[in-house]
């Protein structure tokens, strides 16, 4: 579906013309006068307003004042035939999204209508993130379409007593995914053991010593058992846990934890090629969850983002409470190799950085700000001023022709001095003779 545009331009021809070439990207709603487009503002839903400064009725400075003031604001593109730059810095404070200077390139106004498009979605998304993370979201986050098939794998797994293998590239949310899995039984407690980066000495103490979670004297077995990097079980251990697990009959009183495995590799080619114990394989792998990279499910970024933003506030005491848009979409440019444990370093990172509410582009470590999409090249005065003169052939060709060449009277109808239209005239090579009859 397409954007919704208000345009806002009194002169009949010139509305017309911009309205046809606005409508290959937008829904375009034009009217020429400023009160009924303030009127349409409370009426209607739009993404984008182009509007003329001077306009019967209200002038463009109070249609863009109306906008900003709504619960959703669109952008605002202001043109003018009047292009001072004083007057482009004040309708910049006001909260306009660009300037443009008449006779304006309608490629030129699409491309600034588009870029304002994407930002009013950004700043819309921004909101709603906000609102998901008030309301307490939390979890195996994210409303990808993989993220919905994981936590449907989730909510099936918890139903099950069945050992679980979990298998994802490391900062995936395998624990995350693990710990819902546990939420949905919720019997007994969860209990979180790492099998890779410890001394075997100590991992068999809390596993098989007299009170690990297998000894003699445990008392009140946990609910859920989590061992992470299970490949990185040393092979004595892993006997040890066959034997614990295997043996139906055995602690009949005393019933056995459920057992989810984690694993950033394939399971089965570890017991092909690193000796893993195959009936270990078979017994943890009755139900197999693979949690996606965040690459596969970018569309959770900014989901994520804001709730490790507001998490960071509570741990950390942190200002930041929201996102910009700039900021959200050069960490949705990310590559994320550590996908979503790096991607909260990065929040924490940022807000600590921040000051204020706000994480702006700058706050954001250095790699990321390589990510942001590039600014326009110059300043915004430069910009107002190369807009000033490129012109718009395309418009004065309609205009010369409304006018069939008459010069004086296409001035008139443009807004601009006869002196300025033919300067522009000269500058575009047009020959106003050729639209005379």
């Amino acid at each position: 579906m397409s954007d919704r545009l208000l345009l806002v331009e009194d002169r009949e021809n010139l509305r017309a013309l911009l309205a046809r070439a606005l409508t290959a990207r937008f829904d375009v709603d034009a009217v020429g006068d400023g009160a009924v487009a303030i009127q349409r503002l409370h009426d209607e839903h739009y993404a984008v307003v182009v509007t003329d400064v001077r306009l019967p009725g209200a002038d463009g400075m109070e249609v863009l004042t109306a906008a900003r003031g709504l619960d959703d604001p669109p952008e605002v593109v202001l043109m003018t035939a009047y292009a001072e730059v004083p007057a482009a810095v004040a309708a910049l404070r006001a909260g306009a999204y660009d300037y443009l200077s008449k006779p304006v390139e309608t490629d030129d106004l699409i491309r600034i209508a588009t870029r304002a498009a994407d930002r009013f979605a950004l700043v819309r998304r921004t909101r709603e993130l906000q609102a998901l993370v008030e309301a307490g979201e939390s979890g195996f986050i994210g409303r990808s379409a993989a993220a919905i098939e994981v936590r449907r794998r989730i909510e099936r797994a918890g139903r099950l007593p069945a050992p679980v293998v979990l298998v994802g590239e490391p900062g995936s949310g395998k624990e995350i995914a693990a710990r819902e899995i546990h939420r949905v039984r919720g019997q007994g407690p969860f209990v979180a053991l790492s099998c890779g980066g410890v001394s075997e000495t100590w991992l068999d103490a809390e596993l098989f010593g007299r009170a690990g979670l297998f000894g003699e004297n445990r008392s009140n077995p946990p609910g859920t058992l989590f061992l992470d990097d299970v490949g990185d079980l040393p092979p004595t251990l892993q006997a040890k846990l066959m034997r614990a697990l295997g043996d139906e009959d055995a602690d009949g009183d005393r019933p056995r934890p459920r057992v989810i495995a984690a694993t950033p590799r394939d399971l089965e080619r570890l017991v092909n090629e690193s000796g893993f114990r195959r009936d270990l394989y078979f017994w943890l792998n009755v139900v197999s969850i693979r949690l996606p990279p965040l690459r596969e499910r970018a569309d959770d970024i900014a989901l994520l983002a804001a709730r490790f933003l507001h998490l960071a506030g509570v741990r950390f005491g942190t200002t930041a409470r929201r996102l910009a848009p700039d900021a959200l979409a050069a960490l949705e440019a990310g590559a994320w190799p550590g996908n979503v444990r790096e991607l909260r370093h990065a929040i924490e990172q940022a807000a600590a950085a921040a000051e204020g509410e706000v994480i702006e582009v700058e706050h954001l470590h250095e790699t990321l700000r390589g990510s942001a999409p590039a600014a326009p090249a110059g300043t915004y005065r430069a910009a107002v001023e190369r807009a000033a003169d490129a012109g718009g052939r395309d418009y004065l060709v309609q205009v010369l022709r409304a006018a069939a060449g008459n010069v004086t009277r296409a001035a008139v109808e443009a807004g601009v001095e006869r002196e300025t239209l033919h300067r522009l005239v000269k500058k575009h090579a047009i020959d106003p003779s050729r639209f005379r009859s």
